[in-house]
């Protein structure tokens, strides 16, 4: 269950130009936080942004009683954000969303992320240490690249594409994913990140009859599922609904979500 929580800063950092890295004490989200899951977050106080933004959680430390986000700074909110300090406390409504369905009988898993999509990803191996484990991460650049060493050692496997080949190889990560789909016997992908990503990796995983679990990354007004501001449509082509992101997701089977072109 979700609370509204004012919870201290612990550590803040920028870990690129467009990236800020937050740690916050937290005991009820540490304890209660699963992977898949997010944070919504009020920027600032006052009136000049309204909306809270919505965050995943890329990691949690339930010794520390502590949880990570990592976030791009993309407008005047996340903007604000950035600039508290430790010490700062930070209004939040969390753990929000469902999560990823983990399984001891998941024995083979991959992560497929791009971009900002990668933060949820982590958590979820560090959750998974029994697996064997294979992480796609996907970039613009090298200079976009984060978090590799974290991935790296949560991971038996790390591929890394870029878009302009500074760093792994060159082009888009579903490539990677396609060379070892058959080689590799995954029992579950999952995936988080942009739109066409997790629509090719949904294809993929259905060519290989292979499980698959998509985190939809959607606009937010509320993030408690009363604005609708988050539908998409979930079902079958001649028999689907909307379901809210925010509420209902942001994880969803991939076979139950209707990508549209």
């Amino acid at each position: 269950m979700s609370r509204i929580l004012s919870e201290q800063i612990i550590n803040i950092k920028k870990i690129s130009k467009e990236l800020c890295s937050v740690t916050i004490g937290s005991k009820y989200v540490s304890q209660d936080a699963a992977p898949g899951q997010f944070v919504n977050i009020k920027c600032c106080k006052g009136l000049e942004v309204l909306l809270r933004r919505p965050i995943s959680i890329c990691s949690v430390d339930k010794d520390k009683e502590t949880f990570d986000i990592v976030f791009q700074l993309k407008g005047r909110g996340t903007e604000l954000l950035s600039e508290k300090i430790v010490g700062d406390s930070v209004d939040f409504i969390g753990p929000l969303g469902n999560s990823f369905n983990i399984s001891s009988k998941y024995r083979r898993i991959a992560v497929v992320g791009g971009g900002i999509g990668i933060f949820p990803l982590l958590y979820l191996l560090k959750e998974t240490p029994d697996a064997h484990r294979h992480a796609y991460l996907g970039f613009r650049s090298q200079e976009n690249a984060v978090l590799i060493d974290e991935f790296q050692a949560e991971s038996e496997k790390l591929s890394i594409s870029t878009d302009d080949g500074s760093m792994g190889y060159k082009g888009v990560i579903t490539e990677s994913l396609k060379k070892d789909i058959n080689d590799e016997k995954f029992d579950i992908i999952y995936t988080c990140g942009p739109m066409p990503m997790i629509k090719e990796v949904a294809k993929i995983s259905a060519q290989g009859g292979i499980k698959c679990q998509v985190s939809l990354e959607q606009r937010m007004g509320c993030g408690i599922g009363a604005c609708l501001v988050c539908a998409c449509k979930i079902g079958k082509p001649d028999n689907w609904e909307y379901k809210r992101v925010c509420k209902d997701g942001p994880v969803f089977w991939s076979d139950e979500v209707i990508f549209d072109d």
